[in-house]
Protein backbone atom coordinates (compact mmCIF):
# COMPACT_ATOMS: atom_id res chain seq x y z
CA UNK A 1 0.00 0.00 0.00
CA UNK A 2 2.62 2.55 0.82
CA UNK A 3 4.67 1.91 -2.75
CA UNK A 4 0.89 3.14 -4.47
CA UNK A 5 0.78 6.02 -2.04
CA UNK A 6 3.99 6.77 -1.43
CA UNK A 7 3.76 7.42 2.01
CA UNK A 8 2.39 6.31 5.43
CA UNK A 9 -1.12 5.89 5.57
CA UNK A 10 -1.84 7.92 8.51
CA UNK A 11 0.17 10.64 6.48
CA UNK A 12 -1.82 9.74 3.52
CA UNK A 13 -5.48 10.04 5.42
CA UNK A 14 -3.77 13.64 7.42
CA UNK A 15 -2.34 15.09 4.06
CA UNK A 16 -3.97 14.21 1.57
CA UNK A 17 -7.54 13.32 1.84
CA UNK A 18 -8.24 15.50 5.08
CA UNK A 19 -6.18 18.78 4.37
CA UNK A 20 -5.54 18.79 0.54
CA UNK A 21 -9.13 17.56 -0.11
CA UNK A 22 -10.41 20.48 1.70
CA UNK A 23 -8.19 23.01 -0.04
CA UNK A 24 -9.39 21.14 -3.08
CA UNK A 25 -12.87 20.91 -2.32
CA UNK A 26 -12.69 25.01 -1.65
CA UNK A 27 -10.97 25.23 -4.97
CA UNK A 28 -13.94 23.89 -6.91
CA UNK A 29 -16.72 25.55 -5.29
CA UNK A 30 -14.19 28.94 -5.61
CA UNK A 31 -14.25 28.31 -9.73
CA UNK A 32 -17.58 27.82 -10.00
CA UNK A 33 -18.44 30.77 -7.56
CA UNK A 34 -16.83 32.49 -10.12
CA UNK A 35 -18.74 30.93 -12.97
CA UNK A 36 -15.76 30.07 -14.81
CA UNK A 37 -15.47 26.70 -16.82
CA UNK A 38 -15.00 22.90 -15.16
CA UNK A 39 -11.70 22.83 -17.23
CA UNK A 40 -10.07 25.57 -14.74
CA UNK A 41 -10.46 22.85 -12.42
CA UNK A 42 -8.16 20.44 -13.84
CA UNK A 43 -4.59 22.69 -13.62
CA UNK A 44 -5.17 23.90 -10.50
CA UNK A 45 -5.71 20.46 -9.45
CA UNK A 46 -2.62 19.52 -11.00
CA UNK A 47 -0.81 22.26 -9.05
CA UNK A 48 -2.39 21.51 -5.39
CA UNK A 49 -1.56 17.81 -6.34
CA UNK A 50 1.96 18.38 -7.03
CA UNK A 51 2.03 20.70 -3.75
CA UNK A 52 0.67 17.81 -1.93
CA UNK A 53 4.13 15.52 -2.63
CA UNK A 54 6.09 18.36 -1.92
CA UNK A 55 4.68 19.02 1.42
CA UNK A 56 4.92 14.63 1.54
CA UNK A 57 8.58 15.13 1.21
CA UNK A 58 9.61 17.91 3.14
CA UNK A 59 7.34 17.18 6.23
CA UNK A 60 7.21 13.59 6.49
CA UNK A 61 10.44 12.72 4.10
CA UNK A 62 8.69 10.88 1.24
CA UNK A 63 9.90 10.37 -2.01
CA UNK A 64 9.41 13.69 -3.91
CA UNK A 65 9.56 12.38 -7.44
CA UNK A 66 7.11 9.44 -7.68
CA UNK A 67 4.75 9.36 -10.42
CA UNK A 68 2.55 6.97 -9.08
CA UNK A 69 1.90 8.50 -5.49
CA UNK A 70 1.48 12.05 -7.57
CA UNK A 71 -1.18 10.24 -9.77
CA UNK A 72 -3.10 9.28 -6.65
CA UNK A 73 -3.15 12.73 -5.15
CA UNK A 74 -3.88 14.12 -8.48
CA UNK A 75 -7.47 11.74 -8.47
CA UNK A 76 -7.94 12.51 -4.83
CA UNK A 77 -7.51 16.09 -5.91
CA UNK A 78 -9.40 16.49 -8.40
CA UNK A 79 -12.24 14.13 -7.07
CA UNK A 80 -12.66 16.61 -3.88
CA UNK A 81 -12.79 19.43 -6.45
CA UNK A 82 -14.82 18.55 -9.08
CA UNK A 83 -17.55 17.59 -5.99
CA UNK A 84 -16.88 21.17 -5.18
CA UNK A 85 -17.59 22.64 -8.37
CA UNK A 86 -20.45 20.44 -9.42
CA UNK A 87 -22.46 21.15 -5.63
CA UNK A 88 -21.39 24.83 -6.00
CA UNK A 89 -22.87 24.94 -9.87
CA UNK A 90 -25.68 23.50 -8.85
CA UNK A 91 -26.96 25.41 -6.57
CA UNK A 92 -25.90 28.60 -7.93
CA UNK A 93 -28.28 27.54 -11.15
CA UNK A 94 -30.94 26.89 -8.94
CA UNK A 95 -31.30 30.13 -6.88
CA UNK A 96 -29.93 32.30 -9.80
CA UNK A 97 -32.77 30.91 -11.89
CA UNK A 98 -35.26 30.07 -9.82
CA UNK A 99 -38.24 29.99 -12.50
CA UNK A 100 -36.26 27.96 -14.96
CA UNK A 101 -34.48 25.25 -12.72
CA UNK A 102 -35.06 23.04 -9.56
CA UNK A 103 -33.45 21.12 -7.55
CA UNK A 104 -32.25 17.56 -8.72
CA UNK A 105 -30.56 15.58 -6.05
CA UNK A 106 -27.96 16.79 -4.25
CA UNK A 107 -25.63 17.77 -7.24
CA UNK A 108 -28.10 18.12 -9.94
CA UNK A 109 -31.12 20.36 -11.72
CA UNK A 110 -33.45 19.87 -14.11
CA UNK A 111 -35.44 22.34 -15.77
CA UNK A 112 -39.09 22.98 -14.69
CA UNK A 113 -41.60 21.79 -16.46
CA UNK A 114 -39.87 18.58 -17.65
CA UNK A 115 -40.56 15.33 -16.68
CA UNK A 116 -36.98 13.39 -16.74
Amino acid sequence: MSDILGENIWVFIGLTLILTGGCAFLMGQAIAGTWRPYLQVVPYSLLLAATNRFLSFALFGEQLLAIVPYLVAVGVVLGFASFGFRLTRADQMVHQYPWLYARRGLLGWREIGSDT
